[in-house]
């Protein structure tokens, strides 16, 4: 076939990820004896579409499935949906709300089998756009996690570990949203700072009522369930007024002065009020101090009837006004203090989360998180960037026990069932927990379901058929590496390697890569709020998805977000349309098939120069995605691909390929054949799409299909450093000269005179050899050996030789020094201020993060374009 003249991403990827699907490419065990290669994808949302993150997560993970699979490994990608219990449910109530209906008014069953309904209609929207992005998962094994196996499984786990005394039922604060009415995760809740005050608050002491404590509140009404005032242990303001009582001015209830670590000398007054029930802090306080729990709010952030009548039935806000209204009539607020603060809100609800006291089921995450953290120490686990275990064990070793139940109707209810009498009874069905309640005992099934979590945490093992002993749960458990961002460290990988340690005694996965997040171009989080939310199937249908991936991946640097901007995708579309020109020069010239090519017996020095460079960079990449260094990876093949194999080895072979040399010619033709079939090898994980069209556009017949192929064998390539030594030298020699004459702005065809000083033997011989080479490339003419003292010329200073370029009527070389030396000192001016800008502690301060990082970065570019300034004058002078 003849490559169109223009590249064309939208006429190819369709028909590539059809060809790959219908073949069977992307599944497993089709390699018998391979070794297996496992990634378990991070859940998608049934609710969920495509965002940057996404893209960015699976082009990470697609890269190494690619990379494994042409390494001959057994590789699966398994793929699966999360059914989102909250995001779900909500979705379909919006539907409901259009249509005029309540969730209650359908009933549980009947709206459980309208969110089944939607599912099968409208969920998975993104595996569509996945295959866009060119995710090679084996969609033959597709899981959903509320799917027959995940219902028995999950119910297995919570029969075995409620048996194990790892789960149980407890009141403990949760996170309540008082518009869905359940309790959340704390994944769930956003943190917003908000306009708020600090109400200074005077408590009159017992035994002398005209003597007060002060505390601050930013939440006045929670104060109508306090059960103390702490202040600090070694406070001396207060040492004599601990074991006292006060008199709590609006509930009557005296309550103690107790002495606590919690307490904050330097915060406020030192005191604080104690209210169990409704903060987190003052929870663990209250167990510290066995003190009472009371609950003043009811489910919607009603007044209940444990606070005063006065109070009873109003909202949580109109209850803060009139309390704060109370005081200020008996004279008891000291003073109000406006502030901003961070306030919890729920993230699907939009109000502020209470924390309230409720029964609720928990896991013993303590217990369970002992092994976990074992595993990461010795290195059963690992964690890279390495940087992020010390997050992991901090978070680890101070785990709470795990919420895990919801007041929802969507997800896997409960499997427990209760007497009349409140005995409860955990079995996987009903049958079984009739058996264990005995013969005419009627039985209520718990109504809540549980964590999103709950399920997803047995994504490696449940997903292989366990509970079943499977052959796929032999061999691909455990995962080689599960890519994700950093953010559901806690939410999700922990509680994947608590289950797989407990429940499978493994590790459910030999790494954690964890990639950070795509900001916009100025380092902004993306937000709709904003309006910088980049939508990848914007960028694929623009520019084509090798384009973003390609993106994705080159600016993925361990440890850091990344900046994206529309510029750099176009960039890196511009470098798949390099790459698809330099297939066409080859077609052109005959180098299209690289079958029977033996790359050690090679003859030509450029040609030997090319096969060591290839295996350089089979090497670095290699050892770059070994190393999920991907940044490094991308790099290296976009520099050998551009550079070295494009701008340099098809333009020294031009001479060749249109000579009369007809050994030569062939030779230098299948070696240009079997670098591009090692670029296209190299490039396929991140750039799939175009890398299989010209794959199978080149070649006699190719053996398989790229993605099947195999993977560069660098250890079998030739080095040839002789001739690595000769053809660099030479590039130095022409890069020095075409970078020296622009920047001394010699017009791009003039041909100068050159010559060459101090050239040692070995350097004279390569002039000899490579002359043409360098007057050709370089556009100088008379390259001669000596013969100029270097007045009123640029000079180029390569190995121990000096390059010589006379410019005397070439160009004004006073006004050129001229020049130079006035874009030197606007410079030095602008490194000046740029340097007194970061000097300035309030504004590194007070400016956002992203405004000093980019301060930073145009000062490194001042200081580098000044030092180049510099060489330039320097050269001239």
């Amino acid at each position: 076939m003849s490559l169109d003249k223009t590249y064309d991403p939208s006429g190819i990827e369709g028909k590539w990820y059809k060809h790959w699907e219908s073949s069977g490419a992307f599944r497993c065990g089709q390699r018998k004896g391979a070794e297996p290669y496992t990634i378990v994808i991070p859940l998608p949302n049934v609710t969920g579409s495509l965002h940057i993150g996404h893209a960015l997560n699976n082009t990470i993970q697609d890269a190494l499935i690619r990379f494994e699979r042409l390494r001959g490994k057994d590789a699966l990608w398994q793929v699966g949906l999360d059914h989102a219990g909250i995001a779900t449910q909500m979705v379909v109530e919006r539907q409901l709300d259009e249509e005029g209906v309540k969730r209650r008014d359908l009933g549980r069953e009947k709206f459980v089998e309208r969110v089944w309904r939607w599912k099968d209609q409208s969920g998975g929207l993104i595996f569509n756009q996945l295959r866009r992005l060119g995710a090679s998962c084996d969609w033959s094994r597709e899981r959903f996690t509320m799917d027959q196996g995940f219902v028995k499984a999950v119910r297995k786990k919570f029969v075995d570990l409620y048996n194990e005394g790892l789960i149980y039922k407890d009141k403990r604060l949760v996170n309540w949203d008082p518009k869905l009415l359940t309790a959340i995760s704390d994944l769930e809740v956003e943190q917003r700072e908000i306009d708020g005050f600090y109400w200074h608050l005077k408590y009159p002491l017992k035994d002398n009522p005209k003597k007060f404590i002060v505390v601050a509140t930013t939440r006045p009404e929670t104060m109508l369930g306090d059960a103390a005032v702490a202040v600090h242990p070694k406070d001396p303001r207060y040492k004599k007024l601990v074991g006292k009582m006060v008199a709590h001015p609006l509930t009557g209830r005296e309550i103690p002065i107790i002495a606590d670590q919690w307490a904050d000398p330097e915060q406020g007054s030192g005191a604080v009020k104690i209210t169990p029930a409704h903060d987190f802090n003052d929870f663990n306080v209250g167990k510290r101090h066995d003190l009472p729990m009371i609950n003043i709010l009811d489910q919607h952030g009603v007044i209940n009837q444990n606070a005063p009548k006065a109070y009873q039935g109003l909202d949580r806000f109109e209850a803060r006004k009139k309390v704060v209204a109370d005081l200020e009539a008996l004279g008891l607020v000291d003073k109000i203090e406006p502030k901003k603060i961070m306030a919890p809100f729920g993230d699907r609800s939009n109000v502020l989360i209470e924390p309230w006291l409720t029964d609720q089921w928990y896991v013993d995450a303590k217990t369970l998180a002992q092994p976990a953290i074992k595993a990461v120490e010795d290195g059963r686990t690992k964690i890279v960037p390495k940087t992020w275990e010390k997050t992991y064990f901090e978070w680890m070793r101070n785990i709470q026990p795990w919420c895990i139940s919801r007041q929802l109707w969507w997800g896997h209810r409960i499997p427990a069932w209760y007497a009349e009498d409140g005995t409860c009874f955990v079995a996987e069905t009903e049958k079984e927990a009739q058996a264990l309640a005995g013969k005419g005992v009627r039985l209520t099934r718990d109504e809540d379901v549980l964590d999103t979590w709950f399920s997803s945490a047995m994504w490696p093992f449940a997903t292989l058929g366990w509970p079943g002993e499977t052959a796929d749960l032999k061999r691909y458990y455990p995962g080689s590496v599960l890519v994700t961002g950093f953010d559901i460290l806690f939410f999700w990988v922990a509680r994947m390697m608590m289950d797989g340690l407990h429940i499978m005694k493994e590790v459910p996965f030999h790494t954690v890569y964890l990639h950070g997040l795509v900001r916009d171009e100025k380092g902004a989080k993306m937000s709709k709020a904003k309006g910088n939310v980049i939508n990848p199937l914007e960028f694929i249908d623009k520019y084509g998805a090798d384009a973003l991936r390609f993106t994705l991946a080159v600016m993925e640097t361990q440890g850091r977000d990344i900046k994206l901007s529309e510029s750099r995708v176009q960039g890196y579309r511009n470098f798949a349309t390099k790459l698809w020109n330099a297939a066409r020069f080859c077609e052109m010239n005959g180098a299209v098939d690289a079958a029977g090519f033996d790359p050690a017996g090679a003859k030509n020095t450029v040609n030997q120069w090319i096969i060591g460079e290839t295996k350089r960079c089979a090497e670095k990449v290699t050892k770059s995605l070994e190393a999920y260094r991907f940044n490094e990876a991308t790099g290296a093949i976009y520099r050998f691909t551009w550079g070295t194999f494009c701008d340099w080895y098809l333009e020294l072979s031009k001479p060749v390929l249109m000579g009369d040399d007809q050994a030569a010619k062939a030779e230098t033709q299948k070696t240009a054949a079997w670098v591009l079939d090692n670029i296209l090898t190299l490039l396929h994980p991140f750039m799939p799409f175009i890398t299989e069209e010209l794959w199978q556009a080149f070649g006699v017949k190719r053996k398989a299909d790229l993605i099947l192929s195999a993977w560069p064998d660098a250890a079998a390539m030739p080095s040839y450093e002789a001739a690595g030594a000769d053809i660099n030298w030479l590039i130095d020699v022409v890069t020095g000269i075409r970078s020296s004459r622009a920047e001394v702005n010699v017009p791009a065809g003039a041909r100068v005179p050159a010559y060459v000083t101090g050239a040692n033997q070995g350097t004279a011989a390569r002039l000899k050899a490579y002359r043409p080479l360098i007057e050709r490339l370089a556009r100088v003419e008379g390259l001669k050996v000596g013969g100029h003292s270097g007045e009123k010329a640029i000079q180029i200073l390569v190995g121990e030789a000096t390059f010589i370029l006379p410019l005397e009527g070439v160009i004004d070389i006073a006004a050129e020094q001229a020049r130079l030396e006035k874009a030197i000192a606007t410079a030095l001016r602008e490194i000046k201020a740029l340097e007194g800008r970061l000097k300035n502690k309030g504004f590194t301060a007070k400016a956002p993060e992203a405004v000093v990082l980019e301060t930073k970065e145009r000062l490194d570019a001042e200081l580098a374009a000044k030092e180049k300034l510099e060489a330039a004058l320097t050269r001239l002078s």
